[in-house]
């Protein structure tokens, strides 16, 4: 799993951390709401663990953001508010689990997988799209202005996860990441090989173009 731990705490936050990572986990630990904001649209998570008391965008606020556009990772507040109000405000902000400090790790790390585990498919989305561009996860079919193109899978997952981030850049490390499964720069070329390869079929043939490079940063389709 890929978690988001956002606490202010340094000793808290390095132990939840340290303990989530020695269980396998990969996790990205940041210590102000600004920073949770920016790792959570940017990255894909599978469950975020989330301090409500923190600098810059508090925990409520930061969830009810995330939700507003269109955000669905699993948060779990973990928090010293304990009152019933604030259980209630917690979760009729957008979080969907909540645990009160003092905690004890093994529950912490239960409540986490059992997040992870709740089914996703009634939400995922089935036809992504951007522009004239239109693609059938079902089917397996990619379209624009009509005409079929034929992509080979590497290709089509590629594509699925940008049209999944719309808008938003993703980076080389991102991609290496998500779609080859590399956590380190091997030194090549493949990221902007297949970028190119893409271009060529989704692109090249049309007036507009949906893929744009961000000069130092990474990759990006819009609409």
């Amino acid at each position: 799993m890929k978690l988001l731990v956002v606490e202010d705490d340094e000793t808290t936050g390095s132990y939840i951390a340290r303990g989530l990572r020695e269980e396998g986990q990969t996790v990205d630990l940041v210590t102000s709401g600004r920073d949770a904001l920016i790792q959570a649209t940017s990255t894909t998570y599978d469950v975020m663990v989330v301090d409500r008391m923190l600098p810059e965008i508090d925990g409520i606020t930061l969830v009810k953001t995330l939700r507003g556009a269109g955000n669905k990772t699993p948060v779990l507040f973990l928090t010293s508010l304990g009152s019933v109000e604030d259980r209630i405000l917690g979760l009729n902000s957008g979080g969907d689990d909540y645990l009160v400090k003092p905690f004890a790790f093994g529950e912490l790390s239960a409540r986490v997988a059992a997040l992870a585990r709740r089914p996703q498919a009634l939400e995922q989305e089935t036809i992504l799209s951007a522009g004239d561009l239109s693609m059938d996860l079902i089917a397996r079919e990619v379209t624009r202005a009509g005409q079929k193109i034929d992509l080979l899978p590497r290709e089509f997952a590629l594509l699925e996860h940008l049209l999944r981030r719309k808008g938003r850049v993703q980076t080389r490390t991102m991609l290496l990441e998500a779609i080859w499964d590399i956590s380190f720069d091997p030194m090549t070329n493949v990221v902007e090989t297949h970028i190119s390869r893409l271009r060529a079929k989704i692109d090249k043939p049309f007036d507009t173009e949906l893929i744009r490079t961000i000069r130092g940063a990474g990759y990006r389709i819009d609409a």
